[in-house]
């Protein structure tokens, strides 16, 4: 296992037990951290909040099938997804692929290309998108360390409600792209929360109060009005931070 890898989070979606018990067994000996969802209510539910690297999903799946589920997942998240099918139809793998999903496997497969697919995937995300892994430090002020579910300001540890958390989460993953407030809603908190707006004031004051110097005049967490908020792009800002 490469070390770059290790503890990644992966969210497994099958209904079949077995199968996740053996892809669980598989994944976890390779040093990733694994969740399980056996239907596409609980998939979306696990995505929300666990905030996975990757998503393994099952085609077929009663109530909602995997292309479904895949439809649900990008119409605001962009994890990387690889669809599991048992059909191996040259169809179903490019309608997968149309859809948003970066990859596929044929059942039954072995661990070893279990495993390969799934490095694969993730070197390839790593290098088209900043990394969320590891310390950030965004500036002197304010360091974040995603994989310890960690945020320091000023040298002290933050204490973060697990809604707060997924929010600086999805905020600092898209620096320097404003985020629509239903965008917030159906990443943080659901698709049932979409008329919600209130929260998404409500936890970004809440956040602000734990991580800005001066909350009332923000440099992490901008507002564009009338649309959202905007996390700065700390790699390409920095002489906006020193101000």
């Amino acid at each position: 296992m490469q070390e770059s890898y290790k503890d990644r989070r992966i969210l497994v979606v099958d209904d079949e037990e077995r199968m996740v018990r053996f892809i669980r067994l598989n994944l976890e000996h390779d040093g990733f951290q694994v969740y399980e969802a056996f239907n596409g209510k609980q998939a979306i539910d696990k995505i929300r909040s666990n905030l996975p690297d990757i998503v393994l999903l099952d085609v077929m799946m009663p109530d909602m099938d995997g292309f479904e589920v895949l439809g649900m997942i990008r119409e605001s998240n962009t994890v990387p997804v690889i669809m599991l099918t048992a059909k191996g139809e040259e169809e179903d793998r490019v309608h997968g692929l149309e859809m948003g999903a970066d990859d596929y496997i044929t059942k039954p497969f072995s661990p070893r290309e279990l495993v390969s697919r799934v490095r694969a995937v993730l070197r390839r995300t790593e290098m088209t998108g900043a990394s969320t892994h590891g310390l950030i430090e965004v500036d002197d002020r304010l360091k974040i360390d995603f994989d310890r579910h960690e945020v320091w300001v000023e040298g002290e540890l933050v204490k973060l409600r697990p809604t707060e958390y997924r929010l600086l989460y999805h905020l600092v993953q898209n620096a320097g792209w404003v985020l629509t407030h239903d965008q917030i809603l159906t990443k943080v908190w659901g698709y049932e929360y979409r008329d919600e707006p209130h929260y998404v004031r409500l936890y970004i004051n809440y956040l602000r109060q734990k991580i800005e110097k001066d909350p009332a005049n923000p440099k992490y967490i901008l507002t564009e009005r009338g649309v959202g908020y905007r996390f700065i792009d700390f790699r390409r800002d920095k002489a906006l931070l020193e101000q």
